[in-house]
């Protein structure tokens, strides 16, 4: 047989809790104290014999919310009972942003050398490595790629990282294209993998990129190849000035 949606039924209308405004209004002000409660601004039945009553709200810190008095009675009770009393939002209320859990919320720049994260057992950016479980005549080629590892980049993580590093400073410059660049320094160390064809080490201890992954289209002034203009120098002379103020003249003493 079919499976059938079982239909959810509109309570009606308690006559008894709907009328006692009075009653809400009191436990609101109780709570409130002594900030004063607004107007009456609604009535909704919660379920059978349960119904909440809403006043609004006069603090300022809390635009368009309203007080929510729940107000019940037993069956064939004649007398209505307060539940609770709490505050509700309204349409267009100010709202607390979305909760967003810890590890969503951290980005890469908060993380000093000496935090720790948490273990991700789901991470789109790893994929399971080769396991070590014999003594295979491959396996020395399969550690030296890398790959004997527990997990390894996933194709999402080495693309995330390229583009990552391409649009960083150690990327291509703006503007036209310099004639020398990392590719043809001979300060540069050759990554593996794909990764070779678009990315390398710097290895100038003279250049701040030393120790860095930069785009082989990078450049910058401590380029292997790069050389000052004949003529020039690193260190050009300029001839000297004097301060005519800051120069104290005295009269020669007479013979």
């Amino acid at each position: 047989m079919p499976r059938t949606t079982p239909r959810t039924r509109t309570p009606k209308t308690d006559a008894i809790l709907a009328d006692s405004v009075a009653l809400a209004r009191e436990a609101a002000e109780a709570v409130a104290h002594p900030r004063p409660v607004g107007d009456h601004v609604g009535f909704k039945m919660e379920a059978d014999r349960l119904g909440t009553h809403y006043f609004a709200s006069t603090d300022p810190g809390y635009v368009g919310w309203c007080w929510a008095v729940t107000l019940a009675r037993v069956p064939r009770g004649r007398t209505a009972t307060v539940c609770e009393v709490g505050m509700a939002p309204r349409e267009g209320a100010l709202l607390a942003p979305r909760w967003v859990p810890w590890e969503e919320r951290l980005r890469p720049s908060d993380v000093s050398r000496d935090d720790v994260l948490a273990y991700r057992d789901e991470d789109a950016r790893l994929e399971p490595g080769l396991e070590d479980t014999s003594d295979d005549v491959d396996l020395p080629i399969v550690r030296d790629l890398g790959l004997g590892r527990p997990r390894v980049l996933s194709p999402q993580g080495r693309w995330d990282a390229a583009n990552r590093w391409y649009a960083s400073e150690r990327g291509p410059k703006s503007g036209r294209r310099p004639k020398n660049t990392c590719s043809n320094c001979g300060f540069l160390i050759k990554m593996s993998g794909e990764m070779r064809m678009a990315f390398g080490v710097c290895a100038n201890e003279w250049a701040t990129d030393d120790g860095s992954v930069v785009s082989l289209d990078h450049t910058c002034g401590s380029h292997s190849e790069t050389d000052l203009p004949k003529g020039a120098t690193a260190w050009p002379v300029r001839p000297p000035r004097v301060n005519d103020s800051a120069i104290d003249v005295e009269r020669a003493p007479e013979a």
